[in-house]
């Protein structure tokens, strides 16, 4: 093997390292209550026992995950559970 043959493959090698080894970092969350739609929220709730069961639109305390300083710019969004009466 001669050193033009060894270089190629020294770099083939480094550059399947480096693509394979990085792995994508999930963007930061927060849970967002009170702005899911019915059926569409994420996890259980006071109300409802699993993950897409929230019976309203704007269920207060149904929530979603949305990116991090993401729901207080959604009208009606909370990081903390809301109450019925609430609102």
């Amino acid at each position: 093997m001669n050193s033009l043959q060894l270089l190629k493959a020294a770099l083939v090698g480094a550059i399947a390292l480096s693509t394979s080894a990085r792995a994508d970092t999930p963007a930061p969350v927060e849970k967002c209550f009170g702005v899911a739609k019915a059926g569409k929220n994420d996890c259980q709730t006071a109300s409802s026992s699993c993950a897409g069961s929230s019976k309203q639109d704007r269920q207060p305390d149904a929530w979603i995950y949305v990116p991090n300083g993401t729901c207080d710019k959604i009208s009606g969004g909370s990081l903390t559970p809301k109450t019925a009466d609430a609102g």
